[in-house]
């Protein structure tokens, strides 16, 4: 019987050991992956201001970094918590004691019904999809109130990636087993993808809540603040977006007899939100890239559940890494006539940068 070489040996023992160890600190350190991931996020978006401000203002690294991550907390810890407070006290309430609107909907629906001869919606069904929307909203803003531990140990890795970030940028990429050209690419994808979540997806939401802030506002609909904050957070949302905001207002203002108010709304919703989104995306598109309403409307339900809120934005981010490795293998170990090849000192080139 021929012995297992010595150097094979070694070589799976070791492999063994450095497995059981990565299993052992990634099972118990999952929980603060959205905090790596949203600390990288924030480098990406801060890297050129700070290399603006240190290289050509002459700011102390240290002072440079402070400064952004005080802004980027301003940016998101106050709208963050105007969003919590509003669903913690506005929405739940309305959906947990929904009794006097699904009463009010109730006359509204059977109107329709025999006019037009069809089963629309049972009030059984109502009262169902308002029960998900509470837990779901429950489930959100739980998640988002967890969160905040999440949030401090990303600031704390953002300290050390805004002041040590090229050193470990650079170690980072040149780490990866893979080809030179294929580590050019996972960079350039990586900060692309980014930019068109972190920065596209909030852009859409203010873009569309903000033309819906001025229909409710010059339509007399109570609570304005309310339905805006509604109309943002599902303006985030592909495929139905916004309509998940302005179609149930139309529906809550017929039930209480202001027809004129919610043809007005609806008519708002689809010829005005609905062209503002179009031409938002196509501008997107063109600016800072677009991703795939498939993947951010998939990223957004997992991204909610594990992240809360900020999983509007890390939701889709975790997705489109998935398809950006998948897209990889192809590149490093499939068949390519023609490879673009680079060599060592372009990817230092690139890294530096």
């Amino acid at each position: 019987m021929k012995a297992i070489p010595n150097v094979q040996l070694r070589q799976v023992f070791l492999l063994l050991l450095i497995g059981a160890l990565f299993y052992l600190l990634s099972s118990n350190l999952l929980t603060f992956l959205p905090a790596v991931l949203g600390a990288y996020t924030f480098y990406v978006l801060m890297r050129q201001p700070l290399f603006f401000l240190t290289e050509r203002w002459r700011w102390n690294r240290r002072l440079a970094a402070a400064t952004l991550m005080l802004i980027s907390a301003l940016l998101i810890l106050v709208p963050l918590n105007m969003i919590v407070d509003i669903l913690n006290t506005r929405v739940l309430p309305v959906l947990q004691n929904s009794q006097a609107m699904i009463a009010s909907l109730e006359g509204l629906i059977h109107e329709q019904e025999k006019r037009f001869g069809v089963v629309l919606l049972t009030p059984e069904n109502l009262k169902a999809a308002t029960d998900w929307g509470v837990q779901s909203a429950g489930n959100v803003v739980n998640a988002t109130l967890n969160g905040m531990i999440t949030l401090l140990v990303l600031y704390l890795l953002l300290w050390f990636m805004l002041n040590d970030g090229k050193r470990m940028e650079a170690q980072f990429f040149k780490s990866l087993p893979l080809k030179p050209e294929n580590i050019i690419y996972v960079r350039g994808q990586l900060h692309s993808l980014v930019f068109s979540n972190a920065i596209g997806i909030p852009v859409m939401g203010i873009v569309q809540g903000f033309a819906g802030f001025l229909a409710y506002y010059f339509s007399g609909v109570e609570d304005v603040w309310l339905w805006t904050t509604v109309t943002f957070i599902s303006g985030m949302l592909p495929i139905f977006g916004t309509m998940l905001a302005y179609i149930p207002l139309a529906l809550i203002l017929f039930s209480q007899g202001l027809q004129g108010q919610a043809i007005f709304i609806l008519s708002y919703g689809f010829l005005v939100i609905g062209s503002v989104d179009n031409l938002a995306r196509m501008w997107l598109l063109k600016k800072i890239g677009d991703t795939h309403p498939l993947v951010t409307l998939f990223g957004v339900i997992v991204g909610l559940k594990l992240f809360g809120f900020v999983g509007f934005v890390f939701g889709p981010i975790m997705i489109s890494v998935l398809l950006m490795l998948v897209g990889l293998y192809s590149k490093e170990f499939g068949v390519q006539p023609e490879p673009e090849l680079a060599s060592e000192a372009q990817v230092d080139e690139v890294l530096s940068k």
